[in-house]
């Protein structure tokens, strides 16, 4: 009998010790500092890459709408602007968001720098990075409604006064702690900053160039179209799919923090609301095209 429970003794003593050691790993919620600021930092910088490649998703389907004459334009148009905007948010576009005053509405004409530091939470350059991605997308809405209607260096220059000086400016009413953020406006993945910004530049663009050549005439009245051929449909369709790739980065990285469960699920969330958004978009327009056409 002895021996006995000689015998279960280091077992059940073995057991009692991996039993607390689990309770106290279970008690611990939250993570360090530093691994807060490691985790926060790829969530960055993951998500800035998910937007990124959203510019290869532009190119693709404005390329494969227009006419195939219009291509290499389009094409060398996509490459310019994200080349453009990473300079001019790099240059002054970064500070003129963040250097704002609070409740004010400019910031700095000054360079970015790096100030990172664990208490903020994240790396700075990966912050930069993610911001600067959204800088882009505001410009690429422009060059889509613009297609085939500019030359490409006076798109350089749009392109260029968007992302250094009006985006920024307007991203830094809320973003930046301006006078949108002091009124208590909240804005969530550039769902009004970007798109208002990125729509109002493309509006502006349009009105400026007018009507399309041939497309009214003399006395207003629409002049009959003739019918093209998209240069490439496959084309249209693997853009679709990258930039509804690229939306999972977008709204999953503006939750801005990975270093909790909470976080996590909310990232988690995100994707899933992301995803139902844009099937039941896909599902609605099939709709309504076949109920009306």
């Amino acid at each position: 009998m002895t021996k006995l429970i000689k015998k279960m003794t280091v077992p059940l003593i073995s057991l009692v010790f991996l039993l607390n050691m689990s309770s106290a790993g279970m008690a611990e919620t939250t993570v360090s500092a530093e691994i807060g600021f490691i985790f926060n930092t790829l969530l960055f910088l993951i998500c800035g890459f998910l937007v990124f490649f959203m510019a290869c998703g532009f190119a693709m389907l404005e390329s494969g709408m227009v006419t195939s004459k219009s291509v290499s334009v389009i094409c060398a148009k996509n490459i310019g602007l994200i080349s453009i905007a990473g300079i001019m948010f790099w240059m002054f576009g970064y500070n003129l968001a963040y250097g704002i005053p609070e409740g004010g509405y400019i910031g700095s004409f000054i360079p970015w720098s790096d100030s990172s530091a664990v208490d903020t939470g994240y790396a700075d350059g990966s912050d930069w990075y993610f911001q600067m991605v959204f800088c882009a997308t505001t410009v690429s809405i422009v060059s889509g409604t613009l297609a085939e209607r500019i030359k490409l260096w006076p798109f350089f220059l749009f392109a260029a006064i968007l992302s250094g000086i009006l985006y920024p400016i307007v991203m830094g009413w809320q973003w930046g702690g301006g006078w949108l953020a002091s009124i208590g406006f909240s804005d969530f993945a550039g769902s009004t900053l970007v798109h208002s910004t990125g729509g109002a530049a493309a509006l502006a663009g349009a009105m400026i160039l007018g009507p399309r050549l041939g497309r009214f005439t003399k006395s207003g009245a629409p002049a009959p179209l003739k019918p093209f051929a998209a240069s490439s449909i496959p084309l249209v369709t693997v853009g679709v799919f990258i930039l509804w790739l690229g939306w999972f980065g977008f709204n999953g990285g503006s939750q801005l923090a990975i270093g909790t469960a909470d976080d996590a699920i909310a990232v988690s969330t995100i994707f899933l609301n992301t995803f139902l958004a844009g099937a039941g978009g896909v599902m609605a327009a099939a709709t309504v095209t076949r109920l009306n056409f």
